[in-house]
């Protein structure tokens, strides 16, 4: 066999294998269209499903919008009211509620400037009750020093000594300790003085030597104190059960004229002025 022979056997096995190729290319061409197809008609499906609901939606819409018109139509024919009036009325609502917006905030902020208001009220009051409770501290201090400054003196009828006042003020720390009653007077000579549950009456004055004489009526009886000095307890009985009475005179005003205290024990009657 010749060379020319072989020559078409070579070119007829390239041919095969280029039409082995493009068949192989083919089928995967045909496979992916295939494929792209059956992914496209999916894709067809569901858009016009989509396009389905969307018009079923519009229809709904436009059915619930004819149904609305409707409903307005017969509430206006009802009412005698039209189209312009319903919104002239919902217009008139809107504003209301916007003003009762408007109207509600400025009540918060109104409350709340009160509330600050009453807050710093109760500040003040705070502080005012703690200058009170200073100012009672500093009473209740004085008056301690005050009580225990008080005299002691003697008195003329039991031998016993008696805390007497000297002045008004002694006679306030006097009464804070509870235990005794008093009764201030001012006596003119002449005059004849209710004083507690007793009577007193200035007989004699004599300012140069700080004496005066008394005369104390209790019990139907009439007790004399003569030639007595300032700051003296004058001692007496009186009443049902005997208790002690004290008359202290602490100021001669004039030669007419005297002030003091008359002291009895709380257990003691009290005269109905004083109930």
């Amino acid at each position: 066999m010749s060379e020319t022979d072989e020559t078409p056997r070579t070119y007829s096995g390239a041919f095969f294998a280029a039409v082995v190729i493009a068949l192989l290319a083919a089928v995967g061409g045909l496979i992916w269209c295939a494929t792209l197809g059956s992914r496209l008609g999916t894709q067809q499906t569901e858009l016009t499903e989509a396009r389905q609901q969307n018009a079923k939606m519009a229809a709904d819409l436009r059915e619930t919008e004819a149904r609305l018109q409707v409903a307005t139509d017969e509430l206006s024919k009802e009412n005698g009211i039209t189209q312009k009036e319903l919104d002239q009325r919902a217009q008139a609502i809107l504003q209301r509620e916007q003003a009762d917006s408007q109207r509600l905030e400025s009540e918060q902020k109104q409350t709340a400037q009160q509330v600050s208001s009453v807050s710093n009220q109760v500040s003040t009051v705070q502080t005012d009750v703690g200058g009170v409770k200073t100012d009672l501290t500093k009473t209740q201090s004085d008056l301690a020093t005050t009580i225990s400054q008080l005299e002691s003196v003697r008195g003329d009828l039991n031998g016993t000594n008696s805390i007497i006042a000297r002045n008004h003020e002694e006679l306030v720390a006097l009464e804070h300790r509870g235990d005794r009653n008093f009764y201030e007077f001012t006596l003119t000579k002449g005059q004849r003085k209710p004083v507690g549950t007793v009577s007193l009456e200035l007989k004699k004055v004599d300012p140069k030597k700080n004496i005066f004489t008394i005369v104390v009526y209790s019990d139907d009886k009439a007790v004399p104190k003569v030639n007595r000095g300032l700051d003296e307890p004058m001692q007496f009985y009186s009443g049902k059960d005997p208790v002690l009475f004290e008359v202290v005179v602490n100021t001669i005003n004039s030669k007419a004229q005297v002030s003091g205290y008359l002291s009895v024990p709380k257990t003691a009657p009290v005269p109905p002025t004083a109930q």
